[in-house]
């Protein structure tokens, strides 16, 4: 992995994060995009102990324009990209009779459509080379979709669904696309939740991660580090006839998030 450019979205914290940090431990030249300039500098800092490296760039992934300058920015300065972590996204909890069109078209935008942008523009180069690897950060909530999540897991499930058209039109190409669908993975989207939870009834918010604890096989909730093992197995060369899945990874949960 260690002549690989690898292009992580929403990378400042978190899934996005822990991926850009273990991508750069194996090796990779690893660029990543958010919006957290303190977070980005921080993330740059950390990957520079180890052999590979990571550099952040700013950009609003909800924003055409945006993407386009960092794809641009990307490419000029560290090169075509081998590698592609789809991981940029939001979670909004929020009522299905209360949300407007902008609502959903401003998640779409992000969640998938950025996705969309950033793999329509890197393709050319991969199917070039006969090399490229493409992964979606999907989630449990695309298989099994909740109320609280509708507009959420409607974008993850459409990036699922994408992953799989690419990898059965550009596989013969040699570039695999496949999907990551988390379920309970201790992440800021999950902190934000279990307070809004615990607000809501009253209790601590260790409790409410106890509880939902419960609900898993393993006992536990995921960790970013885990998710991020699993991409860089997927985009090693070690996963040369994975392409087109839609890989679970939520401790055997197998149900709704909420």
């Amino acid at each position: 992995m260690s002549r690989r450019h690898a292009l992580v979205t929403g990378a400042s914290r978190g899934i996005g994060a822990a991926v850009a940090l273990n991508l750069a431990r194996h090796g990779a030249r690893v660029s990543v995009s958010a919006r957290d300039r303190d977070a980005l500098a921080q993330l740059e800092a950390e990957a520079s102990r180890g052999p590979g490296r990571v550099r952040g760039l700013i950009a609003d992934m909800s924003h055409a324009s945006a993407v386009d300058a960092m794809l641009d920015r990307v490419e000029a300065e560290e090169g075509p990209v081998d590698i592609l972590v789809n991981n940029v996204g939001q979670s909004p909890s929020r009522n299905f009779l209360q949300m407007s069109d902008e609502d959903w078209e401003r998640l779409l935008r992000l969640n998938l459509l950025a996705a969309v942008r950033c793999t329509r523009r890197v393709l050319p180069h991969m199917r070039s080379q006969r090399w490229g690897r493409v992964v979606m950060i999907a989630s449990a909530a695309a298989k099994y979709p909740d109320a609280p999540l509708v507009d959420y897991a409607a974008s993850k499930a459409a990036l699922v669904s994408v992953a799989k058209s690419l990898a059965r039109r550009y596989g013969r190409d040699n570039v695999l696309v496949n999907s990551v669908l988390p379920g309970l993975i201790r992440t800021p989207m999950w902190e934000r939740a279990a307070n809004e939870i615990a607000a809501a009834r009253g209790i601590d918010r260790e409790a409410v991660f106890e509880e939902m604890a419960k609900r898993v096989p393993l006992g536990r909730y995921g960790t970013p580090e885990e998710v991020a093992a699993l991409v860089t197995f997927i985009v090693s060369d070690g996963a040369t006839y994975l392409n087109g899945a839609a890989i679970d990874l939520d401790g055997g949960m197998g149900g709704a998030l909420f």
